[in-house]
């Protein structure tokens, strides 16, 4: 019988790594020297280093030529939070999450490492300084919560010594930095349409923001850590800059750096959520009739008026993490990276 060759240490898959996050990080893994093979439903890439696998990942006979002589695997692909498509959030983290966790097994890779959400603990109150321990949100504020609460329970779960298969789960939070298609951009919009002059609240919340880097950091030092007896096994850890600012602080910096007006006048947080709750209840009970979705959703609203910042304790003393770039000069490097989107451009 032919001995099975062991994958090498230095070859890793990312799963969604056209992505906005699994792009950085493909790139910080290949500074590291790994090799690299990348899976996605998007158009390839060309970067020296990587193999590119297009295809579903509800596919396992697709998904496992990309996991051929992997020994560790990061899954990072999941719907935007702001398409609001339940059936693709359920289709893509939980149909999808349960074939990568099979193709790895049936593939031998040893490690997994997933992207998962702060948001998992959230319910739209106020969160100060939480920790893993909180328990996962029993009413998700939004699909995109429900799903990633299901799919962290799939990975970690998974998680088995005895088989050789190891798993951990990275909850970031409010990640932004250069080529996001989400936050800057939709912020820019939103201003553009006029839509940018109102504080909703009393603006005094506090919130975790995190620079892609400081994630692609987590992932990459959880992945080298994670290991039969390290205290990472089957264990979630936040991820953040460490550095709780102002949610509207934050945004205005953004907008002014990029040549638009800060927020300036407030509205009624109960107010707004209110407007936002009903404009989406009529959303989903017109959807057969008329398709349109509102600015601002229970969601968006809840994370514009309360406080959300968690405690990276656990990361630090399990994994030893620490930013590598500082909240003011991510906001620096993110802003200059956007010269289409300012002002007048």
């Amino acid at each position: 019988m032919a001995t099975r060759v062991r994958p090498s240490s230095k070859r890793c898959a990312v799963i969604g790594g056209s992505g906005f996050l699994g792009r950085h990080l493909v790139e910080k893994l290949l500074d590291r020297g790994y090799s690299v093979s990348v899976f996605d439903i998007r158009q390839s890439y060309e970067l020296p280093g990587v193999t590119f696998h297009q295809g579903d990942l509800c596919d396992k006979q697709a998904l496992l030529p990309a996991l051929k002589d992997v020994s560790l695997v990061f899954h990072c692909a999941s719907p935007a939070p702001a398409s609001d498509d339940r059936g693709l959030f359920e289709r893509v983290n939980i149909q999808g999450t349960r074939t990568v966790i099979q193709a790895c097994i049936e593939a031998g890779v040893q490690k997994m490492v997933l992207t998962s959400s702060a948001s998992v603990v959230f319910e739209g109150t106020d969160i100060e300084n939480g920790r893993e321990d909180l328990p996962y949100a029993k009413k998700p504020i939004d699909f995109y919560t429900e799903t990633k609460i299901q799919q962290e329970k799939l990975v970690l779960e998974a998680c088995d010594k005895d088989k050789g298969f190891l798993t951990v789960a990275i909850r970031p939070h409010g990640i932004f930095g250069p080529r996001d298609p989400q936050l800057v951009p939709i912020l820019v919009d939103t201003a553009r349409r006029g839509k940018m002059k109102f504080i909703i609240g009393d603006g005094t919340n506090l919130v975790d923001f995190t620079f892609v880097e400081n994630v692609v950091h987590g992932h990459i030092l959880a992945a080298e850590r994670l290991r039969p007896d390290s205290p990472a096994c089957g264990k979630p850890y936040h991820i953040t800059n460490d550095e709780p600012i102002k949610f509207w602080d934050f945004m205005s910096e953004v907008l002014v750096g990029l040549g638009y007006a800060a927020p300036r006048y407030h509205l009624p947080y109960a107010l707004v959520y209110g407007l936002a709750l009903l404009l989406w209840l009529l959303a989903l009970i017109l959807h057969p009739l008329v398709s349109f979705k509102p600015t601002f959703t229970p969601m968006r609203v809840a994370l514009a008026g309360t406080h959300h910042y968690y405690s990276c304790d656990r990361a630090k003393e399990d994994l030893g993490y620490k930013p590598v770039v500082g909240l003011k000069e991510g906001i620096e490097r993110t802003v200059q990276s956007y010269p289409h989107l300012r002002q007048g451009a």
